[in-house]
């Protein structure tokens, strides 16, 4: 099948399910009798239905084919089109606005969904408003309001948005913000209070870039509060409307001073050609590299970054520290995995860490990016570890990994992290030196094959097939290497190859005298150099021992009298160590240059390169979204529900009081459910509904409080759907939160209830999973037949051969998804999906009287089926149709589709819903009416069919080749930038047939279900189990200091979170056990007004759960006398408060005692 053939297919079949979603929609039970999630062909469609969510004049108005032209005119996703286009609005050249005002302001949320290729609510609910403020010379200037959803816009597109407001205002004759120097400084004091008492920020400029944005930004960026906290200084100014904090406003400008490289490369491009001079970025980027100057330089420049564990929680792992030996090693490579920031780690390392990275598991790193998700790669180096029985083995095999797992004392060092291309040149981050690998080896001998009759003569050469040589360019497992073949390959090309090659850099001269004088005295060392294959005997030394572990020299010891090199090492050894040049080896020649010294035979090449430091972040996840209480369905309950929220409980009570949406019978008579009435309103005064007004004029709303009685309603929708018995349990919620109060239908919590599924706030059920990347896929990987592929549209594998075997390689078609069936989980993707296809199946046909859809039984049937894909912080949806189902707990799709939804593959998620799911049931009336809830994580526009040039630009910088060029590696030896080498990469086929399928890859991975597929960090039953494999790890670990990161736990979690808790203790409500009312004060009588119980909602237990662990960390790991002395004055507070027990000072040595 072509790719058009399988976009045709499924836009036949997103027709099909909207004609059913319409038909279902035309009875009447819902909100609207029309399908509420907009269909859009295109990006300028998608930004049309956005923002006419809330400005509904613009659709249909001329705009999306205005955008079309400007597309044409300046390129897609340009930022000259977001500028005309919103200027255009303003000018109300498509339709007219209530004011000028309005007009500027749905321009600026028009030009800012553009730059955002009109998936992400940051327009609607980030951009809050365009305010008209008076200069001191009387002239108007504009203030643009942001609010903290404009966090999901990203930085860039948060900074472009000021540039959207400045030209708007331009165009518009206004003049610019004139700032004075009081609200200059409020905002270094306001960046400042939000960057060190709120939350930290991605980047926090210093004072004198802040001062010069203020006073240079032509527009003022301003907002609603959204913090309690006030600010500390420059309180009461006139024309900054609150005290309070702005989170909103600090977003924004904090990303304008990190955007600052990338808005003045665009402006300086064009931007005098717009009427805009920003030339003063210029200037500012010289004060912000002057902030930045004086820090000293680590390894080949560059510095050590600690961010990723300044804030580091207890339970999680930190797996090495900044530019540490031993922690993962860089090695540059994409696999069919990962890129997109996405990495590649090897199996066996996931193996040794106690389970706690599983694939999916996101990492906080050090370089190039700050995060990434996790999957698994077994072509690249794995870790190096230490036996109790002294042993150092070189894993390169799962299973062999998952043998030795439980008797690893040290691990000397993590394996390697693929990192592909497309992420440093992302970043912009320069390429850094990589630690000497198969890649760059085979590169090397490309290239002096290449010099002569090619790579057949070599291997003609060498006696060998070229595929033998070949294989020597990628890492394998210890039994299948050629040590004869890689040692004459090695000899032709004249260096040695990386799986020879050891971390020689390391030793000292210490080490480097014990290492040779313990080879002397290797048994029959003079045999041994004529019997190049056979093991190397060392007589056991301490010392001689730590140098070959400092080396990361693979070795077994035999009785703790015999240390034994064998395979390649040994041959490594024989060949630098026990050769006539080698004799002649001195360890303070070797201490100086112990590259040059051991380059005698062949080169040798530096193997450690640069360690990038990272740390456990968010766990894998894949489960069924539930609301707080897990409802059924949106229908109130009320205080008659009870703790559960219980259907029957308020059925046994007779009545639900609550508010309603307010509907008209033709009789006169009020209801609250769609279909049983047309919608009116409700006059508090007369306490009636009417149609449109009361004839006394009085005010009216479109909701009323009442006491309905629900039992007679039940029944009826029993009766409707011809069931006789009904689920033991039917949840639903406290109250409605939206703001006309419309209720779903009961029926649809009865038939949810009997399949078992969860409602979401929006009226759909989601599934929520970790993004992970992926472009090639096996049926056998998938559980998906061969047959069933090909009727897919699989007819091929990636080198074109007829898809014939379950193990062939195939291109992953853009919009098809593997969803996540993992055994250690509670709600696998495919028995969710299973009950919400059940449950839609039994809607359409009990409650719209239609036939049913889907007819699953199996998870096979699920195979085909539509599903529509939504990231958290947007409002467009994007279709994906499932393929098949991993053992792992993430969504694997191609990076397309996640750029698609804004998102790339750091440990973000996302979810799908099933098609029909989302158009039936999907209301935007049920949404919560309050900031961030109102358009975000809302399918209000659907996509279709997957456009590469409108989707998130960032991954058309994934790099798409099947090997690096030489280059890449000889560059990064520089630090050189990214830009300096050319890479095959997915925007540079923009158009054509590529940009979908015949992509490459450098890394090949044997299965994507390989590896821990489920993180010990979610099956752990308690915190003191997590932290004690937190701290287990950081003493097997050489990346990480143990005392350090007990420190770390202790003063960046524990400490705050006791602190915080025994204040709340003082400042806490009081529940009641039987109906959950809350009381700021308990009332006089000690109980509730029901008569029940009341408890603390903040218990002694609660603020002292962590103070036994930290006294103990601190104690075992000797903490500097600040940490203790601190500890101990927490401690005196607490017992102060609740007194000191036996109990408590028994518990320290429960821990670490």
């Amino acid at each position: 099948m072509s790719v058009q053939s399988y976009f045709k297919a499924l836009s036949e079949e997103v027709a099909m399910c909207y004609g059913i979603a319409s038909s279902a929609r035309a009875k009447g039970f819902d909100p609207d009798t029309k399908v509420e999630v907009h269909l859009a062909r295109d990006m300028a469609e998608r930004v049309e239905g956005l923002v006419g969510s809330v400005a509904p004049q613009i659709v249909g108005s001329g705009m999306t084919a205005r955008i079309k032209e400007l597309e044409k005119q300046y390129g897609e996703q340009d930022w000259r089109v977001a500028l005309v286009i919103a200027a255009e609005v303003a000018k109300q050249s498509f339709c007219k606005f209530a004011d000028e005002r309005e007009a500027m302001e749905v321009g600026i949320r028009v030009g800012f969904a553009y730059h955002t290729v009109g998936v992400v609510a940051a327009p609607l609910e980030g951009f809050i408003e365009l305010a008209i403020k008076q200069r001191r010379d009387g002239k108007a200037y504009l203030a643009a309001k942001y609010a903290g959803p404009v966090r999901g816009a990203g930085g860039t597109a948060a900074a472009v948005s000021v540039v959207i407001a400045d030209y708007v205002g331009r165009q518009m004759g206004y003049a610019q913000y004139d700032p004075d120097d009081k609200e200059t400084e409020r905002m270094i004091t306001e960046l400042t209070d939000y960057h060190e008492r709120v939350t930290n920020l991605q980047y926090k400029p210093s004072d004198d870039e802040i001062r010069y944005l203020v006073q240079h930004l032509p527009v003022e960026v301003d907002g609603d509060p959204t913090e309690q906290r006030e600010v500390s200084n420059y309180k009461d100014l006139p024309r900054v409307a609150t005290n309070r904090i702005r989170g909103g406003v600090c977003l924004v400008v904090s990303m304008i001073a990190l955007k600052a490289p990338k808005l003045r490369t665009n402006m300086l491009s064009w931007g005098k050609d717009m009427g805009m001079d920003w030339s003063w970025l210029t200037d500012f980027e010289k004060i912000q590299k002057k902030a930045k100057a004086g820090k000293s330089a680590g390894k080949g420049g560059m510095l050590p970054d600690f961010t990723y564990i300044a804030d580091l929680p207890a339970g999680r792992p930190v797996l090495g520290y900044p530019l540490r030996a031993g922690g993962f090693r860089l090695r540059y490579g994409r696999s069919r995995l990962s890129g997109f920031s996405a990495v590649g780690i090897h199996p066996a390392t996931l193996q040794v860490l106690n389970d706690f990275i599983a694939v999916g598991t996101q990492l906080k790193t050090e370089r190039p990016g700050k995060a990434a998700s996790v999957t698994p790669c077994d072509s690249i180096e794995g870790p190096v570890v230490r036996l109790q029985d002294g042993s150092v083995l070189h894993l390169q095999d799962e299973a062999e990994a998952k043998r030795v797992a439980a008797s690893v004392t040290d691990i000397l060092f993590l394996g390697d992290m693929l990192i592909s291309y497309g992420d440093f040149f992302d970043r912009g981050h320069p390429l850094i030196p990589a630690g000497y690998c198969e890649e760059w080896w085979f590169a090397e001998l490309k290239g002096k094959a290449k010099q002569g009759d090619g790579l057949q003569a070599v291997a003609k050469a060498l006696s060998c097939e070229e595929r033998e040589l070949r294989a020597l360019g990628a890492t394998i497992k210890n039994l299948d290497f050629n040590v004869s073949l890689a040692l004459a390959a090695s000899r032709w090309l004249g260096v040695l190859h990386p799986r020879m090659t050891h971390w020689w850099k390391l030793l000292d001269e210490p080490a480097w005298k014990a290492l040779l004088e313990g080879l002397r005295k290797a048994k029959d060392a003079k045999e041994a150099i004529n019997n190049e294959f056979s093991d190397i005997i060392v007589p056991y030394g301490s010392a001689f021992k730590a140098a070959c572990e400092k080396a990361r020299l693979p070795h077994k010891v035999q009785l703790n009298e015999f240390v034994i090199f064998s395979g390649a090492d040994a041959a490594a050894l024989r060949l630098l160590f026990l050769s006539p040049k080698g004799v002649l080896l001195d360890a303070q020649s070797l201490a100086q240059d112990p590259l040059a010294a051991l380059s005698h035979t062949v080169q040798v090449r530096d193997k450690t390169g640069t360690f990038i430091g990272a740390r456990m972040g968010r766990p894998e996840k894949a489960k069924m979204r539930r609301m707080t209480g897990s409802p059924h369905g949106l229908f109130p309950v009320g205080k008659e529900g009870g703790k559960m929220r219980s259907l029957q409980a308020s059925l046994e009570k007779g009545a639900v009081t609550a508010d309603f949406r307010a509907y008209l019978r033709d009789d006169g008579s009020a209801s609250f459910f769609p279909g049983d009435g047309k919608p009116a309103m409700w006059c508090n005064t007369c306490g009636k509904v009417v149609l449109e007004s009361c004839n006394l004029g009085c005010d009216l709303a479109t909701h009323y409080r009442s006491s309905v009685p629900i039992t007679e309603h039940f029944k009826q929708s029993l009766e409707r759907l011809g069931m006789s018995s009904f689920p033991d349990l039917i949840k639903g919620v406290r109250g409605t939160m939206n703001a006309d109060h419309e209720v779903e239908h009961v029926m649809k919590s009865i038939l949810r209830a009997k399949h078992k599924v969860y409602v979401n706030k929006d009226g759909t059920t989601r599934y929520d999973m970790t993004e992970l990347p992926i472009t090639h896929f096996t049926p056998k990987e998938v559980g998906t037949s061969v047959a069933r592929l090909r009727e897919l549209g699989y007819t091929e594998d990636m080198d074109g051969t007829s898809l014939e075997h379950e193990t062939q390689v195939l291109d992953l078609l853009p919009q098809d998804v593997i969803l996540p069936v993992n055994t250690d989980t509670a709600d696998c993707a495919d028995e969710v999906l299973i009950n919400i296809a059940g449950f839609i199946d039994d809607l359409l046909e009990r409650m719209y009287g239609l036939e049913p859809y889907y007819n699953i039984k199996t998870r096979e049937d699920l195979v085909g089926h539509l599903v529509i894909g939504l990231a958290p912080h947007i409002s467009a949806g994007i279709i994906g149709r499932i393929v098949g189902f991993s053992g792992t707990q993430g969504c694997l799709a191609h990076p397309l589709w996640h750029a698609a939804q804004r998102r790339d593959c750091d440990g973000d998620e996302n979810c799908i819903l099933l098609l029909l799911d989302g158009l039936i049931n999907f209301s935007r009336k049920f949404l919560p009416d309050r900031r961030g809830s109102r358009t975000m994580d809302a399918p209000l526009v659907l996509t279709d069919i997957l456009v590469p040039s409108e989707v998130d630009d960032m991954v058309h910088k994934l790099d798409i080749a099947g090997e690096y060029p030489l280059e890449l590696w000889q560059k990064g030896l520089l630090l050189e930038s990214p830009k300096k080498v050319k890479v095959a990469q997915l925007g540079d086929f923009l158009g054509t047939d590529r940009q979908y399928i015949g992509m490459r890859y450098t890394n090949t991975v044997t299965s994507v279900n390989a590896g821990v597929l489920c993180s010990s960090y979610k099956t752990l039953p308690s915190m003191e189990d997590k932290l004690k494999g937190q701290m287990g790890l950081a003493e097997k670990l050489w990346s990480v200091e143990a005392s350090d990161v007990a420190r770390l736990v202790i003063d960046k979690h524990f400490m705050k979170d006791i602190i915080g808790n025994l204040r709340q203790f003082s400042m806490q409500k009081f529940r009641c056990v039987d109906c959950n009312e809350k009381y700021r004060r308990p009332p006089l009588a000690g109980k509730c007004k029901c008569g029940g119980k009341l408890l603390f909602t903040v218990t002694e237990g609660t603020v002292i759960k962590y103070l036994i662990p930290s006294i103990s960390l601190a104690q075992k790991y000797n903490l500097p006398p600040y940490s203790q002395q601190r500890l101990e004055i927490v401690r005196e507070r607490v017992e102060s408060m609740f007194g000191r027990s036996r109990d408590k000072q028994e518990a320290l040595g429960r821990w670490f005692g």
